[in-house]
């Protein structure tokens, strides 16, 4: 969601700004803005819709010798997304940034704003500035001014504030939200994930929920609730190679196609000859568990909602599904031989960050599997598996959906084998089918060539259906989702077998139908359920191994042996169709309207 960027050195500042601003602009945003204290004056520069827009603003600026900076992109929360709204929030003398929510912005406002103090803006953000400045009159230091400020901050917030009572200062706080402290010399910089220090900085410190400090050119001072801390610096990697396009049209176009290679990555010493291994796992992880419960949002609940079926087939214990957004206020029952598991890609998932921390507070025993070491969701687990899939910058999701459901087939056929509920012999099937994944991720050219020639035909009607039965269900529901986030067309997805039961009502030559038609699983009883749609002159697109003759497109497949390379095979299809689609249409395809990569707000 927002971006945060900050730096503390000699070199120019706005062009690291920038820079780094660039680099989140995969997590969405709608404004953004840079503020700068160089030579005891304070300058700042804030610019609506695109960054490109901000550089045109910025385009004559130059800073030269020691400064502080600080720089934000901004997805509206509070307030609508005008250059008012944007970030930094602007005091008397004063400049913050801010990710997150403060729960308690509007009891604080009341509070100064019965202080005399006169807000400008619609934001929660703005209260911390004027918070700031009203305490620097009743405090002998910049700084105590400051640990009074978050003192008083209710809710999630990742914060870099700079003032002209401390020129040489940047203050930061991080509770909720990620941030990070980057260092090479004298050099300091801060940011909301590693990709805009990589290449600049050397060593980072991920900041733990309570850390605050402040930086100067002389030093870098870490606190918490209990004193000064010492910082655990690791090294930060170098290489920017896996967040450039290498030639493709999209980020989204990228990730699509090296899904066939990153799924070796997600089982490389993890799918051994005889068993898969997860180094992640003590040998009585899943002693004492008799139920699990997988929290989610989004596209990492659809992989969710494809591994139920198979944590109930193969493992024979209950797993229920949950949305992280609705299961913190339906008062769960929690029991204690119930595994909590949260999927995310980010790692900072609010709603999923919530529920984990209620899962914990509750005694469950929780595991995370997600795309970012270091993240809140992955540090708060009692355990972590990586999905492994690298920088993904498309919004829309691809190869986050993939490995996050290769994982957890893994963690089915691991708990499996843990609780003898599959035979050596099933075990050895699904490894010979899980080593035959990326060969069923492959994009072909003629593949591609085909779905971009069927995608003019898909631009017009009232709507889509994704079918689909058993784990292609949940492959459904994921197609018409990324339909809907890249094209803006209407796309629901269903169970096949659901049609009757209302939704049939729709059917007629203008609604346009998606059937996942796998000849290993239910084939029989799904083309009964497409041929009530295609009798009622539904539009059938069919995607099977095996020829439809009601099919008004037809796009045949290749692996039948296993459900699960037709899941993979078939889950290809519906991403680049979605893509073709949104292209035709002349949509921003990495960067969709109205969403963010990495939702860090509830």
């Amino acid at each position: 969601m927002c971006g945060i960027v900050g730096y503390l050195g000699e070199k120019e500042k706005k062009a690291i700004l920038l820079e780094g601003l660039q680099e989140l602009e995969y997590r969405g945003y709608d404004s953004a803005g840079i503020a700068i204290i160089e030579h005891h004056q304070l300058k700042h520069y804030k610019a609506i819709g695109k960054l490109s827009n901000l550089k045109e603003k910025t385009k004559h600026f130059t800073s030269t010798g020691f400064g502080i900076s600080i720089g934000h992109t901004r997805w509206a929360t509070h307030g609508k997304p005008t250059e008012l709204n944007a970030h930094p929030h602007i005091g008397a003398y004063s400049y913050v940034v801010h990710n997150g929510i403060i729960e308690n912005y509007q009891l604080l406002k009341a509070q100064l704003i019965q202080e005399g103090i006169t807000f400008v803006t619609q934001t929660d953000t703005e209260v911390i500035v004027h918070l700031f400045e009203h305490h620097s009159k009743q405090t002998s230091t910049p700084f105590e001014a400051f640990e009074k400020t978050i003192g008083q901050l209710e809710g999630a917030y990742a914060i870099l504030l700079i003032s002209e009572l401390a020129p040489d200062t940047i203050f930061f706080a991080k509770n909720g939200s990620p941030m990070l402290v980057g260092f090479e010399g004298d050099d300091v910089y801060f940011a909301s994930s590693d990709t805009p220090i990589i290449g600049r900085a050397k060593e980072v410190h991920y900041l733990a929920d309570g850390e605050y400090g402040y930086a100067t050119n002389q030093a870098v001072a870490l606190f918490d609730a209990t004193g000064t801390k010492a910082f655990t610096k690791q090294p930060l990697p170098t290489d920017k190679a896996l967040a450039q396009k290498d030639g493709y049209r999209f980020f989204m176009e990228k990730e699509i196609y090296e899904q066939s290679h990153i799924i070796s990555e997600t089982m490389m010493g993890r799918v051994l000859e005889e068993t898969i291994h997860f180094e992640e796992l003590e040998e009585n992880f899943f002693d004492g568990i008799s139920a699990i419960k997988i929290c989610a949002c989004g596209t990492s609940y659809h992989s969710a909602l494809a591994a139920s079926y198979l944590f109930e087939r193969m493992v024979k214990v209950r797993c229920s599904v949950e949305i992280a957004s609705e299961f913190r206020y339906k008062e769960p029952l929690l029991t204690h031989d119930t595994l909590f598991v949260t999927i995310s890609q980010s790692g900072e998932t609010a709603d999923t960050l919530k529920a984990l921390k209620m899962a914990k507070q509750a005694g469950l025993k929780s595991l995370s599997i997600c795309n970012v070491d270091n993240s809140s969701i992955v540090r708060e687990s009692d355990c972590a598996i990586l999905t492994r899939a690298g920088i993904e910058k498309g919004v829309a999701s691809t190869k986050a959906f993939a490995t996050q459901t290769m994982v957890l087939w893994m963690l089915a056929l691991t708990m499996g084998e843990h609780k003898q509920t599959i035979t050596p012999t099933t075990l050895a099937q699904e490894i010979t089918a899980m080593r035959q994944t990326p060969k069923s991720l492959q994009v072909t050219d003629r593949l591609h060539a085909k779905l971009n020639r069927l995608s003019k035909r898909y631009l017009h009607g009232h709507g889509f259906f994704f079918i689909g039965r058993d784990i292609f269900y949940p492959l459904a529901l994921e197609g018409a989702l990324k339909l809907k986030e890249i094209s803006y067309l209407h796309a629901e997805g269903y169970p096949a077998g659901e049609m009757k039961h209302g939704p049939i009502a729709l059917a007629d030559s203008r609604l346009f139908t998606i059937a996942l038609m796998p000849k290993s699983m239910h084939y029989e009883k799904i083309k009964s359920n497409v041929e009530e749609l295609s009798a009622r002159d539904t539009t059938i697109c069919a995607i099977s191994p095996e020829p439809f003759e009601l099919a008004d497109d037809f796009i045949q497949t290749h692996f039948s042996t296993h459900p699960m390379l037709e899941f993979f095979e078939m889950m290809v299809i519906t991403q680049l169709l979605a893509l073709e689609i949104s292209v035709r249409l002349g949509n921003d395809v990495d960067m969709p309207r109205n969403l963010a990569k990495s939702v860090t707000v509830e």
